[in-house]
């Protein structure tokens, strides 16, 4: 007998299709936690899996197996139901909500434990995206820098203005040789620039939209067409405000110091906001210390509403 998560795929993909591997596998029986929202399995992972002898069990969509199969694999549910991932922003902070001092110092506001915690965070992403003002401000690589990981996800920079340098740390090979793709959004064109990004391998999208910005929406989009199922955002208070504001965020999570560091700059700026009733409104997932820290998950409210959309 065997129990999956996920209906066994019946197409080539990526890997060739689970169900020839359960087949040759000769096992009497699947447990399937929940069908596939791809269309190009939607229910022939079943059937393939019967036609050939093999008896299958499919969970009660609102079992607690299968509600906790779809929230393990929410980024894909999300690609597949509405089209664009699910998008996870990273914030650290003081607890009085200050991430970074006047002068921009923000290194380090949270101890070795919580950043741990947070590079583990990245690498269960498909891509971690940034604005433009931290890759000029802190110069960052933005990869995962831990001892066990076997992939990098992707880089996203949001670069309305095509002001990426190409000397950016962000371009350099990653430790252990291991390969990823630094995607570039931009409104603004200068055919020079983008050549001299493209020869340090970026790849470039034009996405213009409002006021010379880069249009997030279709961002998530295209994103999504990059099969990204899980987006994990580190950026600074300004484009943090952008997501927020449009709505285009789906969970946060956050890290708080036990320190207060007074005037500098926050997490986000959107707003301001006329009535208390408008703010974004939040569930928290989970409370946890991480060292000396706390760690917060919070979702906003029903932004995962998808999930709990009867499959099969």
């Amino acid at each position: 007998m065997a129990f999956v998560t996920l209906e066994p795929c019946s197409h080539h993909g990526r890997t060739p299709p689970c169900c020839d591997a359960l087949i040759a596998a000769k096992i009497g029986k699947v447990v399937v936690a929940s069908t596939d929202p791809n269309p190009l399995v939607a229910g022939q992972g079943l059937a393939r899996l019967r036609s050939a002898g093999i008896a299958v069990e499919l969970l009660p969509p609102h079992s607690d197996a299968a509600r906790a199969s779809r929230e393990l694999n929410i980024g894909f549910f999300s690609r597949m139901v509405r089209g664009i991932p699910w998008v996870r922003m990273k914030m650290a902070a003081s607890l009085d909500g200050t991430s970074a001092l006047d002068n921009g110092v923000s290194q380090w506001i949270t101890g070795e434990r919580a950043r741990e915690d947070g590079h583990a965070w990245r690498a269960r992403a498909c891509a971690v995206l940034t604005g433009i003002g931290t890759v000029l401000q802190d110069d960052p690589r933005l990869d995962v820098r831990l001892p066990e990981v076997s992939r990098q996800p992707h880089l996203v920079v949001v670069d309305s203005d095509l002001s990426t340098p190409v000397t950016a740390r962000l371009f350099e090979p990653l430790a252990g040789g291991l390969p990823r793709q630094v995607w570039i959004y931009h409104a603004a064109l200068d055919p020079r620039k983008e050549v001299a990004l493209r020869e340090r391998g970026a790849l470039l999208t034009h996405l213009p939209g409002a006021s010379n910005k880069v249009d997030l929406h279709a961002l998530l989009r295209d994103l999504a067409k990059r099969e990204v199922n899980e987006l994990h955002v580190e950026a600074g208070s300004k484009l943090n405000g952008s997501f927020l504001r449009e709505g285009l965020v789906d969970e946060l999570l956050v890290y708080l110091a036990p320190k207060l560091l007074g005037a500098g700059a926050g997490v986000s700026s959107f707003g301001p906001l006329q009535q208390l009733k408008d703010g974004i409104k939040l569930n928290f997932t989970s409370v946890d210390r991480e060292g000396d820290d706390l760690r917060i998950v919070a979702r906003v409210q029903g932004r995962d509403a998808f999930l709990q959309t009867e499959q099969g």
